[in-house]
């Protein structure tokens, strides 16, 4: 019977399985890179808002304390958005007549309030409350990042599942204490493990890692 593949069939073979392991290879890659990229993630993208708020300037420059605007951060599990009533107790009566800042006022004369573009939006599947990681320890700027350096809000962390378990299952690597949860600028000190472990027996944290815990 005649040899129906010539001898080069094999090598042909050969190449393509291993093209096509690679291929696939490449793909999971590139789906994996995609995935934690900002363009789906929001990681450094600035969005635009009726009004260039600047953290920098307001926090850094000004020295505002974060819950001078986020009045709820420590009582519910809500930040809370700043009322327009807030923005003109200072700007009623500095930079009363700026341009950019006709929005704010044109909220203040209407009450109609302004519509922020939410940078830290949860999936509604997830439950998540910041007055327990407020009271428990949790910095600020170890979700948010140097807030106080950012000129234009972006998200510093992707906040997907994985990110905050990392946190849940050593809590002792993050947590801080309570006096220092608004420090922008603090860092762990070189004891930090052992101090974080202090601190979780003292303020009672535990490592809650089921579903329940934030799929509710």
């Amino acid at each position: 019977m005649a040899q129906l593949f010539h001898r080069s069939a094999n090598s042909i073979s050969k190449i393509s399985l291993a093209t096509a392991v690679l291929a696939a290879g490449g793909l999971i890659a590139f789906a994996y890179t995609m995935d934690r990229g900002n363009y789906i993630t929001d990681v450094k993208v600035v969005k635009e808002q009726p009004v260039p708020f600047s953290h920098k300037h307001h926090v850094s420059d000004d020295g505002i304390d974060c819950r001078y605007c986020h009045t709820s951060v420590e009582t519910s599990g809500f930040a809370g958005l700043p009322a327009t009533e807030i923005c003109m107790s200072c700007h009623s009566q500095i930079w009363s007549n700026a341009a950019i800042l006709e929005p704010v006022r044109a909220s203040y004369r209407t009450g109609e309030s302004l519509e922020w573009t939410r940078i830290h939006d949860l999936p509604d599947f997830v439950y998540f409350n910041h007055s327990i990681h407020i009271n428990k320890g949790v910095g600020c700027s170890t979700c948010h990042g140097r807030v106080d350096q950012m000129p234009l809000m972006y998200k510093e962390n992707t906040l997907y599942m994985n990110w905050c378990i990392n946190c849940h299952r050593n809590p002792e690597k993050y947590v801080r204490p309570r006096d220092q949860v608004f420090n922008m600028a603090y860092e762990p000190p070189a004891n930090q493990e052992e101090l974080g472990r202090q601190l979780v027996e003292k303020n009672h944290i535990q490592s809650l890692t089921d579903c329940y815990t934030c799929h509710r």
